[in-house]
């Protein structure tokens, strides 16, 4: 039964909350990859409030539901940020109307987000410019609960300084996104175990150049890099992308 109908359903039974499992079970057909964990985080996260039993336990109304599933299906099909689809959600409860949703073909592919990101890592700070551990998580609209769980795997490191880069915040908030997501910091090892390797496979073609004497081969194997690590990128979405379709 689609979302929209078991909502449906939800509303109809009135006052009846429902557990966490019941929503689970409400919102599983349309949004498949939906988990505890997921509802949880979007708790956290102020998108939806659920009341609270004596003992601690959620009960959620047909209300949360239907914010729930708003969510969810903002996320799947047009790809909001929730801080918009927060903007959306306020926007219905004032009785006005949210503004107009992008269709999911201007969306664009894993190629052209993977240099989309790269030109962002690039430019995302000044050369230089390092952020302190709040402002890290303030521009990355993350908690430090979160910031310690992503250190804890190796997923964001700070500099000798203890400051961070432009690319330490922009992992950040591609992990933060992936959160919004279900994916936990867990679930992104694989992820950096391969960055590392295609890391290693970098090193070995540039190391000779880089221990050359002659400053204009060293600077060479440094425009080499960045140029092998845009390629990596590149392939990595090309076979996502591949990968996908394949499945589809």
């Amino acid at each position: 039964m689609p979302a929209s109908r078991r909502t449906g359903e939800a509303r109809r039974r009135g006052d009846e909350l429902l557990s966490i499992g019941a929503v689970l079970a409400f919102l599983r057909d349309d949004f498949p990859e939906v988990t505890i964990s997921k509802i949880r985080f979007l708790e956290a996260e102020g998108l939806v409030e659920p009341q609270r039993t004596p003992s601690g336990y959620r009960k959620f109304s047909a209300a949360d539901v239907e914010r729930l599933a708003y969510v969810l299906r903002m996320q799947r099909d047009h790809y909001l940020p929730l801080r918009v689809i927060r903007e959306h959600l306020d926007a219905i409860e004032r009785g006005e109307q949210p503004p107009a949703l992008p269709g999911a073909e201007a969306r664009p592919g894993p190629l052209e987000e993977a240099d989309r990101e790269l030109a962002a890592a690039a430019s995302v700070l000044p050369g230089g410019v390092r952020l302190g551990r709040a402002e890290l998580i303030a521009a990355a609209e993350a908690q430090e609960r979160e910031l310690v769980e992503w250190e804890a795997y190796g997923l964001v490191q700070p500099g000798p300084d203890g400051g961070y880069d432009g690319e330490a915040l922009q992992i950040a908030r591609l992990v933060a996104e992936l959160g919004r997501f279900g994916l936990e910091p867990r679930h992104l090892r694989a992820m950096k175990a391969a960055a590392d390797r295609e890391v290693a496979l970098v090193e070995q073609v540039v190391a000779p150049l880089r221990r050359h004497r002659n400053p204009q081969t060293r600077a060479h194997a440094e425009a080499t890099a960045r140029e092998l690590a845009t390629l990596s990128v590149r392939l990595h979405a090309a076979m996502v992308q591949a990968g996908l379709r394949v499945r589809s």
